[in-house]
């Protein structure tokens, strides 16, 4: 019984650091597609292409009509997830980055464990107990050594930036209300169908956006360079697809609030990532940092981790 659920704690983990390793390289991404494609494009295009490998695969797998049919039963439900979680992460996230700056964007997504931990209470009644707290917080602490809070100079119109952080926090809790929302839709389907039948809800509903506010999206793809087509071919089969597969197959694992726990890798791997391929030089404090939240994760998996 022992071995059996330290193998499953191993897989989770192993699935949740390679998922938040992918979605460290979020940031260089859209960096990258910058002029390339509109922030509402670059948001949503690359979701569009993951929705129709998605739709390929189970296809090869069959009972397609079956898994259709199943779906549609909880309609609302992916309804929900794909327009209240996917829809609002991804258009907040980027439009929110693109109004404001890239270093607001990392400092808020902070925010993403604890708008989680706070749902799931609230729609799973996970128990949010004195570690879980103390985890969170110790982590919150360590993420802000890494983050650059006092480097920036604050320039251009202030409105503006406001606008564009009340965007990003926007995407943060529905990026929080996608996972919590994904465990319930865990219960009756794969994780790849659950991802599919949101993103499925997520298209339908923001195709005709798209086209009304960015009528020229597709021709402007004619003049992406290589290096931006893999940037997006990143983003759709990395980011949009196989993270997030392996985020929800860990999640049916463990509760809520410790996988939420886990984003707080997300920039520790950013400042590994710029360390190892940029030759950008680790300040003290961010050595500390990425120790308290190794040290923070580390304590929910060892101490909290339940079946």
């Amino acid at each position: 019984m022992s071995s059996t659920r330290n193998r499953r704690l191993a897989s989770a983990v192993l699935l949740l650091v390679t998922a938040n390793l992918l979605w460290a390289g979020q940031g260089v991404a859209v960096k990258l597609l910058a002029g390339g494609a509109g922030p509402l494009a670059t948001a949503l295009l690359p979701l569009y292409l993951v929705t129709i490998l998605g739709l390929g695969i189970l296809t090869i797998r069959g009972g397609i009509r079956e898994k259709f049919k199943t779906a549609w039963e909880f309609r609302r439900e992916f309804f929900l997830a794909g327009t209240c979680g996917q829809l609002m992460a991804q258009v907040g996230m980027t439009l929110g980055v693109s109004w404001s700056t890239a270093s607001d964007g990392a400092i808020l997504s902070l925010l993403i464990p604890i708008f989680g931990a706070l749902i799931a209470v609230w729609l799973l009644r996970e128990r949010l107990s004195a570690l879980r707290v103390g985890a969170l917080l110790l982590g919150l602490a360590g993420v802000s050594l890494l983050s650059p809070l006092h480097e920036f100079a604050r320039v251009g119109n202030p409105t503006h930036e406001l606008a564009g952080n009340l965007l990003i926090t926007t995407g943060c809790l529905g990026s929080a209300f996608y996972n919590v929302y994904s465990k319930r839709l865990l219960d009756y389907f794969s994780g790849i169908e659950t991802l599919f039948f949101s993103y499925l809800s997520t298209t339908a509903f923001s195709l005709p956006v798209l086209f009304v506010l960015e009528p020229h999206c597709l021709s402007r793809l004619a003049h992406l360079t290589l290096t931006q087509w893999g940037t997006f071919g990143y983003l759709a089969i990395f980011l949009y697809g196989v993270s997030m597969v392996l985020f929800l197959k860990a999640l049916a694992t463990v509760d809520v609030v410790i996988a939420s726990a886990s984003l707080y890798l997300m920039p520790l791997f950013g400042v590994a990532l710029a360390f190892s391929i940029l030759g950008e030089r680790l300040a003290p404090r961010a050595i500390l940092g990425s120790a308290i939240v190794l040290i923070a994760t580390l304590m929910l998996f060892r101490f909290d981790y339940a079946f």
